[in-house]
């Protein structure tokens, strides 16, 4: 370990019962994404913490979500480039989780809604910014912070300051969790379409006269084909009928049925390739209509050199600590999606566990210092874009 790295360390060691109180307090707070007046208690709590810590804090209501807060520091050198932490304080979990999910904690683990997914990266984050400030170490790249409250229903209201952010920045750090009780560092993440596909038909009585009707579902059904023609493992490419629905009653031929599809990918070139392909679909049955809307929502991350040289300058930061990283390709889309369109992004910085989205849902606990460790030495590095 470095000198430095040490300091860190011992720092957030002595700080360790602090961060778990936090993650409880936190995780104590349910804010599912589409209920946005959850919302208000936990970015205002976030909002003090990091008042706390000398910066400046904006918190935007949103016109459908919780909104997102949006912070800096208030005592800044204007010279310095620019680094965003970005993170998000909504969960899948509805109202009363809680009653039958309660937070526990065992020697190992940290379990509860929310807690790997992702209030564990939010704690890092602001004990992060807190090592800095407490230990007065200096900043080459001044931290700017974005916590939305809509990311795990696509981020809508929070791409555009996700986006102007991104586009100021030298890098961009997402807490997200990791992939697997390995803690692999996310470096590339697909990009996600939604596509849906009404087919249109004509009514007749499925008994007296069936010939004189169109069946939507029937000619659903050859699209459906052509659509998983469409998956390809070796590129990454998956495509998922996910929702199928139609009819009126069993005795009609179905005038209508509609079907809607899930599209992974791992460039853009593939997302704007199985687009056309998809949009290119034509009725196989006479006299159907076919209606198809949608499209890639979220572009992929890509393996691009920017991510990778901020990924090796994780790897060089994570040796300080003794830790060896390792870097995945992630299924699922984050905001590391927009801001790796702009800026060298490393996701997946939060604390390894497991269960996202499951009832299962835990960090390891003796991993939440060394993240938060590996994180402020990150937030120390030089600009990856310095000019000498």
């Amino acid at each position: 370990m470095t000198d430095k790295a040490i300091k860190i360390q011992q720092y957030l060691d002595s700080h360790r019962k602090d961060m778990v109180i936090f993650l409880r307090k936190l995780a104590g707070m349910e804010t599912p994404s589409k209920e946005s007046a959850t919302q208000h208690e936990i970015l205002s709590f976030l909002k003090n913490s990091l008042e706390s810590l000398g910066y400046y804090t904006l918190k935007v209501q949103g016109k459908q979500t919780g909104g997102y807060l949006y912070a800096r520091p208030k005592n800044r050198a204007k010279t310095l480039p620019l680094q965003v932490l970005i993170g998000h304080c909504d969960t899948v979990w509805p109202i009363d989780t809680l009653l039958e999910m309660p937070v526990v904690e065992t020697m190992d683990k940290i379990k509860g809604p929310g807690v790997y997914d992702m209030k564990s990266g939010l704690t890092q984050l602001v004990f992060a910014l807190r090592a800095i400030k407490d230990l007065a170490l200096p900043l080459e790249v001044t931290p700017l912070v974005l916590i939305n409250s809509d990311e795990e229903i696509g981020s809508h209201e929070s791409t555009p300051i996700i986006k102007t952010l991104a586009r100021l920045c030298d890098r961009a750090f997402v807490l997200e969790p990791p992939l697997g009780l390995e803690g692999k560092l996310k470096t590339a993440r697909k990009g996600l379409g939604r596509f849906t596909i009404t087919a249109r038909g004509k009514a007749a009585h499925a008994g007296l006269d069936p010939e004189k009707g169109i069946n939507a579902i029937v000619e659903l059904s050859y699209q459906v084909q052509k659509l998983y023609e469409m998956n390809d493992v070796g590129k990454g490419i998956s495509v998922n009928v996910g929702m199928i629905e139609g009819g009126i009653s069993a005795n009609v031929v179905a005038p209508e049925s509609r079907a809607v599809i899930d599209v992974r990918v791992l460039t853009e070139s593939d997302g704007i390739d199985i687009t056309n392909r998809i949009k290119g679909l034509r009725p196989h049955l006479p006299e159907i209509e076919l209606q198809i809307e949608g499209g890639i929502g979220r572009p992929p991350m890509e393996k691009t050199e920017r991510n990778q040289k901020l990924w090796k300058t994780a790897v060089t930061q994570g040796k300080h600590l003794g830790v060896e990283l390792r870097q995945a390709t992630a299924g699922g889309g984050s905001d590391a999606n927009t801001t790796s369109l702009f800026t060298a992004t490393l996701d997946g910085l939060g604390t390894p566990g497991d269960g996202a989205h499951a009832s299962h849902e835990y960090v390891l606990r003796n991993k939440l210092v060394e993240r938060t460790a590996l994180l402020t030495l990150l937030l120390l590095t030089k600009p990856l874009n310095r000019k000498s």
